[in-house]
């Protein structure tokens, strides 16, 4: 019999559903039961395309021996993080500070009544195994523990309550310095550089800030611009990327980025499709670059994006082979073997394959299957591009050209029933999310003014507009679309994001739709305002994660500044309202980016590597230029801390006009007299 969960709008909630246990929502009713009960709660976190969250679904969640001493003993909650990341973010904390680590699934237990944790893991193997206790043992150590040892438990509560109240604790330094900047700069452009064994992440906050950096004349800028270019490389050639059907799995397992986990979120791929761009347009004109971008922005056409504009969520990196499995397998819509590729392809095609992938008959991935890996940058050849246009028509049935949209696997029944032309999809989770859709929405309209292309720039725009008219209910944005239903009260990541999409479309508008850039930055101005009201911290500055209606329910209330997947809320909001402040003659949004710069100073003093989008921020408020011209075209241009604009208000005979801050610069007669003052502008404190 389904649990609670049925009627979840989560396709993660819903996947777990037939799980005996009896699971709640997070919810004010499971809170004040598991008081009135005196039972500790076990909240699990997670989200639908993490491949270990399925698999404890599948074991631990699924057993009724497990099930029974749960419901007896806990009030289980299950958490969808991409609905609720203020819930995951302070979690997520206090399992880093226990165990060293984090991650997915994200398994904790916590007192009833303060929700304070006292214990916590991530994922539990139904037996034991990989040297992890078996759930059981886990969940009866844990209930005697909290029955029988009341003194150690208040201590342990005590200092994770401590450490997570101190957490919230911001040290505000004085006048900002270009120094930090230099700091910032060069300890996060490390983090690119030095190649540590494990799983290699996209990583594009560091990405982002060591291509800022790559501009100064310092001794390092030659191993900067390298770095950048390199990461560049590691994303558009290796096996993280689709390189049959466009975008981006999340991360791969090695160093070496060849074998990915498989799951593509649209987070990654809005801010790779834009780092790409920005990569392109510092000068780095790579081919594979451009096609990256090309063939991800065909794969979000095709699969992602809903008949309203928006764009989906995510796609799962398990998939079932045929209708009969039980349990779907990691990476088989993606993989190949040998004998698949001798099978369909000629013998010139493949040799041509062979020269430009790692292809082997021993497979680079489990059980002998392949991934798709570039040996080198360049042009794709003919015969190559018609071997993968090949492979793709097996995995979908058709070939790419005809092929303009693919239905999305909702779920595993409609995975398993619909009758597929190809190969079995994973299933995507159909949910909008407005934080993430605007990273998409930021990448293409990057995208869009680099390489000129108006298609990029109307998906970008329809997907905005959805946003702007469907994702306010009550005078509030709201961050998740559930089929036209909306929900969660919009965060900090949500406002922060949002605003920089519009940002980011009101500069592409500038050489592509220029009617339409007044309607963006009167957008971005609106829903900053309302960012303002409700999450601003008016002692000590900066953005708390959610408003005030939720802090009840919330053990500590966060400012974000920890970048990871995504960037920090805080570092992105900062940069904005510089931006706005240039773009709006609007001292006052200037004020606050101070304001909040200094609120996290000496976090950037102290955790450096830890924020890169605050060091973004930093450099807007070091660098912060304006420039008009009256008929020069700089869209494409790659210009990190610069607003521009197409303007009839400049002086008679002159090229362009550049604004530092609060003064401009003589009036530039000609476009090399212009260019040379951005340059000076965009590095006039030396990093």
């Amino acid at each position: 019999m389904p649990n609670r969960l049925a009627h979840s709008a989560s396709l993660y909630l819903r996947k777990h559903a037939d799980n005996p246990i009896d699971w709640w929502p997070w919810c004010e009713e499971a809170l004040a039961r598991a008081a009135q009960e005196d039972k500790p709660i076990f909240l699990s976190v997670g989200y639908s395309s993490c491949h270990w969250c399925t698999v404890m679904e599948g074991e631990a969640f699924s057993n009724t021996e497990i099930a029974e001493y749960m419901n007896a003993q806990y009030i289980p909650i299950k958490v969808d993080r991409e609905e609720r990341p203020d819930i995951d973010s302070i979690y997520m904390q206090a399992v880093q500070a226990m165990t060293g680590q984090g991650g997915w699934p994200l398994n904790m237990f916590l007192t009833p009544g303060d929700l304070v944790p006292f214990y916590g893991g991530t994922y539990f193997p139904e037996e034991p195994k990989y040297g992890r206790p078996g759930f059981l043992q886990v969940l009866e150590a844990i209930r005697s523990f909290y029955d029988q040892e009341k003194e150690k438990l208040d201590t342990q509560k005590e200092k994770l309550s401590s450490y997570l109240q101190s957490s919230t604790v911001l040290n505000p330094i004085g006048a900002l310095q270009p120094e930090l900047l230099s700091q910032g700069i060069a300890k996060n452009t490390t983090v690119l550089i030095n190649k540590t064994p494990g799983p290699s992440f996209p990583m594009i906050p560091y990405a982002a800030i060591a291509l800022h950096g790559a501009r100064f004349s310092t001794p390092e800028q030659e191993q900067s611009q390298q770095a950048c270019y390199q990461r560049g490389l590691d994303l558009a050639l290796g096996g993280i990327y689709d390189h049959v059907a466009g975008g981006f799995h999340r991360y791969t397992v090695d160093p070496n980025w060849t074998v990915p986990h498989f799951e593509k979120m649209l987070y990654d791929n809005g801010q790779i499709v834009e780092y790409l761009a920005n990569l392109w347009s510092t000068g780095v004109e790579e081919p594979a670059f451009e096609r990256a971008i090309a063939r991800t922005v065909a794969w979000l056409k095709r699969e992602m994006t809903a008949e309203a504009g928006y764009f989906y969520a995510a796609q799962d990196a398990d998939n079932f082979i045929t209708p009969d499995d039980s349990e779907p397998e990691e990476g088989r819509f993606y993989t190949w073997t040998y004998e698949d590729l001798t099978h369909l392809l000629t013998p010139d095609e493949l040799t041509a394959m062979a020269e430009i992938f790692h292809l082997s008959a021993e497979g680079n991935f489990e059980e002998g299957l392949i991934v798709l890996q570039r040996q080198q940058p360049g042009v794709v050849s003919d015969p190559v591009e018609a071997a993968l246009e090949k492979l793709f028509q097996v995995r979908y049935g058709e070939r790419p050209d005809s092929l303009t949209t693919f239905p999305p696997a909702i779920n595993n029944q409609v995975a398993k029933t619909h009758p597929w032309p190809g190969r079995i999809p994973p299933v995507t989770d159909t949910k909008m999310i407005v934080a993430w859709n605007s990273l998409m929405i930021s990448g293409l309209a990057r995208a869009a003014a680099v390489f000129q292309q108006t298609d990029y720039l109307a998906l970008a725009t329809k997907a905005a507009n959805f946003i702007l008219t469907q994702q306010w209910s009550e005078g509030r944005l709201h961050r998740v679309n559930y089929d036209g239903n909306i929900a969660v009260t919009a965060q900090s990541e949500d406002y922060a994001l949002f605003i920089k999409a519009l940002l980011d479309l009101h500069q592409a508008c500038q050489s592509l739709d220029k009617d339409q850039a007044h309607r963006w930055l009167a957008a971005a101005q609106t829903t900053q305002d309302e960012f303002d009201q409700h999450l601003w911290a008016v002692e000590g500055g900066g953005y708390f994660n959610t408003g005030s209606e939720t802090s009840g329910e919330l053990l500590i209330r966060e400012r974000s500044w920890l970048d990871n997947a995504t960037p920090a809320a805080n570092g992105v909001a900062i940069a904005n309202l510089i931006r706005l402040s240039l773009v709006c003659d609007r001292t006052e949004y200037l004020t606050q980016a101070e304001q909040a710069l200094q609120t996290f100073g000496q976090v950037m003093e102290s955790s450096t590597k830890a924020c890169p989008s605050l060091f973004v921020a930093l450099d807007w408020y070091f660098h912060r230029t304006s420039i008009r011209t009256a008929t020069l075209d700089l869209a494409s241009a790659y210009l990190p801390t610069a607003v521009y604009s197409q303007s009839s208000d400049v002086p008679p005979d002159a090229m362009g006009l550049v604004c530092q801050g609060f003064s401009c610069l003589e009036p530039a007669t000609t476009r090399a007299e212009l260019q040379q003052q951005i340059l000076a502008s965009l590095t006039r404190h030396q990093a």
